[in-house]
């Protein structure tokens, strides 16, 4: 073969590689325009939104942050009457396969619409196991709060059945969405609110992220917590403990205990990973924050924690290292209370 014949043979195959390349990626993983409110019966597909990037619980609060369009991905039942919806919050690790395919066949078999926004991705993040401020916390609330504002004008989402299901970090914001505080400063439509709460193997039980609980702190929604008794991520017990305090504040708060199941039990991996970098909050952890006054306070004492009182609780709070398995029975069951517990609420 002549070396002009073989150049010529290598453009080709380049350009074969390029156009099949571009045949393989959906028009799906194209940025897409935001919007403020779906245009007619929108189909499943993936679309934009605006959101903001508070940088913490203060900013959050007065509905303040920096914009940013975030992309999400909507899953339409099929039929025309109304019907309820649930937001799915990604953890550390962004958005993952489960995500995508077996939780949003779980709720369409119930006749549900899902939307999973990808918290990470609009800014320029694919990960926070090993750097949780690489994204603020506070921004998954935001973006949550959009997703909740644009599915509530779709013309087929009942605006009054829709729910917030997360995951690891994104349990963090199932739980705090449903903080008066939080929601008041969010200028949502009239009325407008998450109806029911899932933390799913939830953070936000321990550390900086826990609240101090009273009457009137969480909303009315009714929560459900889904943990499993072998997590030593976030640990099931700090959890069962801070369930049981806004249940006694006044908020319906269920558990379900999930035997044998470790973090991330909802991957497709089923084999046990051990995540040498993750960064964690020990249980005993005794850090909490009073939404209203913004201020950090030691649970067993009662003291208020400033300064460097303040940081050095937080460092004594922290440690590295945890493990992570899927495993289909654990899933399989988190799955069943989950339809279970909205079947419920959503019928009210």
């Amino acid at each position: 073969m002549s070396d002009a014949l073989a150049s010529m043979m290598r453009a080709l195959f380049t350009a074969l590689l390029a156009a099949l390349g571009a045949a393989a990626t959906p028009a799906a993983a194209q940025a897409a325009e935001p919007i403020t409110r779906f245009d007619g019966n929108a189909p499943s597909g993936r679309y934009a939104f605006p959101s903001s990037t508070p940088k913490d619980l203060a900013e959050l609060a007065r509905g303040a942050g920096d914009t940013v369009a975030v992309t999400g991905q909507l899953f339409m039942p099929p039929g025309e009457g109304k019907v309820p919806a649930v937001v799915l919050l990604h953890g550390s690790g962004g958005v993952y396969e489960a995500l995508l395919d077996f939780w949003p066949k779980q709720f369409e078999s119930a006749g549900f619409a899902t939307f999973v926004p990808d918290m990470f991705g609009a800014r320029g993040v694919s990960s926070t196991v090993e750097d949780q401020s690489a994204v603020p916390l506070a921004a998954d609330m935001a973006d949550a709060f959009g997703a909740l504002r644009l599915l509530a004008t779709h013309p087929r989402i009942d605006p009054q059945r829709i729910a917030v299901m997360g995951f690891s970090r994104g349990g963090i914001a199932a739980l705090r969405v449903g903080v008066e505080k939080i929601i008041a400063g969010q200028k949502l439509p009239e009325g407008l609110r998450f109806a029911a709460l899932i933390p799913t193997y939830a953070g936000g039980c321990v550390g900086v992220v826990r609240l101090v609980v009273k009457p009137g702190v969480f909303s009315a929604s009714p929560i459900l917590f889904i943990h499993g008794d072998a997590d030593d991520y976030t640990p099931i017990a700090p959890c069962q403990d801070y369930a049981q305090r806004i249940r006694e504040a006044g908020t319906p708060v269920r558990f379900e205990v999930i035997p044998g199941a470790r973090h991330k039990f909802d991957s497709d991996d089923l084999r046990r990973h051990y995540l040498r970098g993750a960064v964690l909050v020990k249980a005993e952890c005794p850090i909490e924050i009073d939404v209203e006054a913004l201020a950090a306070f030691d649970r067993n004492t009662g003291a208020r924690l400033r300064g460097a009182d303040f940081q050095q609780a937080v460092r004594d709070c922290r440690a590295t290292g945890a493990s992570v398995e899927g495993n289909r029975a654990a899933r399989d069951q988190a799955a069943r209370a989950a339809l279970a517990f909205l079947r419920e609420v959503f019928a009210r």
